[in-house]
């Protein structure tokens, strides 16, 4: 995308902003290359699974993943985020090579992708990266759209799985990060949140690009949400009912999970003890239909706090020309019309 000036003196500042809102609305409609949205073979639900980085996503993905080829599901897990962490617990902390690594490198030494080269599995999970660039060295969403057409010429639309789970950020809103629901290339969007108020804020941003994308016409919908290190205060679950969307799973915010999480260990088998929840989150994954949700404004959103923790209750001040001009300020000639008195 080339550069532009935009001139926002007098009255050209709203031809500049119709302008350059037409330029983008230009780029975000054209086709992506390569990229194949027929409707698949087989039938196959593909998630794209939000949530704030840090939030437990790769966590919560491995465990449900791993469930579910308990189950007897095949299952294909995708990380489409540029710290390429969405595979390692799967793999206890080994480093997955990311397919636009990969591809970089094999085309420099004019060889082609192979499966083999960025695909590996365990306990019947089929998982790759597709990475990104190095910091200050490129787009991140760029990334996630060149990655998915390798994924196309290897031959994604070919292959026979049950379940797809791509995980996304969801603080990063450039397109690339909202192509699953720019594009329709997944059924249904998860939400991963805690009680706080910065995970909520995502996942009201990636409910209000649902229902964006919906009223261009889009189907992706939100399937629910999935609370991670619930301490029991309840914002989530009211922001999950304000929205209208269903609770998947609620997980504890419980020491022995996260030591077991920090070492790389999976919960999300039969055999731990915590097994039972994702049993039924791998249940509910799979039932969930897409909803439209309700999103919210700010305030909304800060009115599922206590007021005297987020400063809900804060009123704002306005600052005065004098304010900004500091000890620069000086009174103005008044443009009043002052009438002699008769």
């Amino acid at each position: 995308m080339t550069t532009e000036t935009i001139n926002v003196k007098g009255n050209n500042v709203n031809q500049a902003l119709e302008k350059h809102h037409e330029r983008l609305k230009s780029e975000a409609g054209e086709p992506l290359q390569e990229i194949n949205t027929s409707e698949p073979k087989k039938k196959c639900q593909i998630i794209a699974i939000y949530g704030k980085g840090g939030i437990g996503k790769s966590f919560t993905l491995a465990n449900l993943s791993c469930m579910m080829a308990e189950q007897g599901k095949r299952v294909l897990l995708i990380g489409c985020d540029p710290k390429s962490d969405t595979t390692s617990l799967l793999f206890e902390g080994k480093a997955c090579p990311t397919i636009i690594e990969t591809s970089t490198k094999k085309k420099l030494a004019g060889e082609e992708v192979a499966i083999g080269d960025v695909c590996f599995k365990r306990n019947g999970v089929f998982a790759m990266e597709l990475g990104g660039p190095e910091v200050g060295r490129g787009c991140g969403g760029r990334g996630i759209i060149h990655g998915f057409e390798l994924l196309e010429k290897l031959g994604f639309h070919d292959w026979d799985f049950d379940y797809v789970l791509l995980d996304f950020l969801g603080d990063v809103v450039c397109g690339g990060f909202g192509l699953p629901i720019a594009r329709d290339m997944a059924q249904k969007v998860i939400v991963v949140a805690s009680n706080d108020l910065q995970s909520l804020y995502v996942a009201n941003n990636v409910c209000s690009a649902v229902e964006y994308f919906r009223k261009l016409g889009g189907s992706v919908g939100v399937a629910g949400i999935v609370i991670n290190r619930d301490d029991g205060t309840g914002e989530a679950k009211a922001f999950a009912e304000t929205v209208g969307i269903p609770v998947l799973s609620t997980i504890p915010a419980d020491d022995d999970i996260r030591r077991k999480s920090a070492m790389y260990q999976i919960i999300g088998t039969k055999e731990s003890q915590w097994g039972s929840l994702f049993e039924v989150l791998a249940e509910n994954v799979a039932e969930a239909p897409p909803v439209r949700p309700k999103t919210l404004n700010q305030d909304e959103l800060l009115g599922l706090f206590d007021a005297g923790e987020t400063g809900a209750a804060f009123t704002l001040e306005p600052a005065t020309d004098a304010d900004m001009r500091g000890k620069f300020s000086k009174p103005k000639e008044s443009l009043e019309v002052v009438y002699d008195e008769v």
